[in-house]
């Protein structure tokens, strides 16, 4: 699994023409489809390309061409043309067909029969982990057929990929969704480590509180991590969501495959998510009470300032008044005089500032 990550941004299966598919699929035909690959998987063998015949007979219901095998139809449903594809496959009911070429990004899981779909969160092919989008990709399982859609290539699914191309096969396709979750959930835990980076950094600049430190940098970093928090939560708990919902009832044979191990890394990754997310609050309340401080020193410095000016204003004030017999007028050092009454008075509040220990 680790050494997929290190391919994550790149597309799920760089096909780019029909040499990618088997000699008898036509670039034509790939294209119109929206076909990205079509493999039989079997276990301790390299996946098997398939012709058009044989996509035909697997979405017809038929078994596939190698015993034991089962089929992978992955398809990119960005053209109304592949949507149309999608809804003429027979072997689905009419209602997994509708939820393959959805084009909603709300999650769910159903069961119907023998047949397990949805839709399950992803993160799309950007260029760095922090400004991955979320997005969704579809799924159709049963026993020997998956077939998934996406609208943007999802680096989980291509990881999947390699992993067959190295002849690590899973014994079921539910393999697949249960592999695929835990790699969305590990990218997530890698977010969730890279946001908790972040808060240690604000955490920091709160430790070393002084004059000069940068209130808006915090908040920003602060900002960023319950925004992107917020983000994925909204994705992570409807997943986490259903796998605990009692009401839905797996096929046997999909039962233990996708309520395996990505229902454990769901779980705690939400789990994470919410330590994240309480931890971003309490900086923000730590971040909050600091600025009050900050801005009551302040306050209480104008106050001073204020306080001591005003026998000074007094004095200004009563000498400015137009009025016969103001004393000092005749005399040469009166502005001077005036000047150190003002002082004087000044000093007085200093020392009644102290004395009432309001200093």
């Amino acid at each position: 699994m680790t050494e997929g990550y290190a391919m994550e941004t790149v597309p799920d299966f760089p096909m780019a023409d029909s040499a990618t598919l088997s000699s008898g699929m036509s670039s034509a035909s790939s294209v119109s489809n929206g076909l990205v690959w079509a493999i039989a998987c079997r276990a301790g063998q390299k996946p098997e390309r398939l012709t058009d015949e044989q996509i035909a007979r697997a979405l017809e219901g038929g078994d596939p061409t190698t015993p034991g095998a089962w089929v992978w139809l992955h398809y990119d449903i960005v053209h109304t043309s592949t949507r149309a594809h999608i809804q003429a496959i027979p072997c689905l009911p009419e209602e997994v067909r509708l939820a393959l070429g959805s084009t909603d990004r709300g999650t769910n899981v159903e069961a119907e029969g023998d047949i397990v779909y949805g839709a399950l969160p992803g993160f799309d092919d950007a260029m760095s982990e922090d400004d991955k989008n979320l997005s969704a990709w579809r799924f159709a399982v049963l026993p020997t057929l998956l077939i998934t859609t996406r609208r943007q290539p999802v680096p989980a699914l291509g990881v999947v990929y390699r992993t067959l191309q190295r002849i690590e096969s899973f014994d079921s396709p539910a393999e697949v969704v249960d592999y695929t979750l835990l790699e969305f959930a590990d990218t997530v835990r890698r977010n969730i480590a890279m946001l908790d980076d972040q808060l240690d950094r604000a955490e920091d600049l709160l430790l070393t509180l002084d004059q000069h430190t940068d209130f808006g940098r915090i908040s920003g970093l602060i900002g960023r991590v319950r925004r992107r928090s917020t983000e994925l939560r909204r994705v992570i708990s409807p997943v986490d969501r259903i796998f605990h919902n009692e009401d839905l009832e797996l096929p046997e044979w999909a039962e233990d495959d996708i309520r395996d191990r990505s229902q454990r890394q769901i779980h705690a990754a939400l789990d994470d998510l919410l330590a994240l997310q309480d931890r971003a609050r309490s900086l923000q309340d730590e971040l909050a009470s600091g600025q009050a401080e900050e801005t009551n020193r302040r306050l209480y410095t104008v106050s001073i300032v204020t306080t001591l000016m005003l026998p000074a204003t007094f004095v200004t004030g009563f000498f400015g008044m137009n009025t016969g017999g103001m004393f000092l007028a005749s005399g040469a050092m009166g502005t001077v005089e005036a000047g150190g009454i003002c002082f004087l008075f000044m000093m007085i509040t200093w020392l009644l500032l102290k004395v009432m220990k309001l200093l």
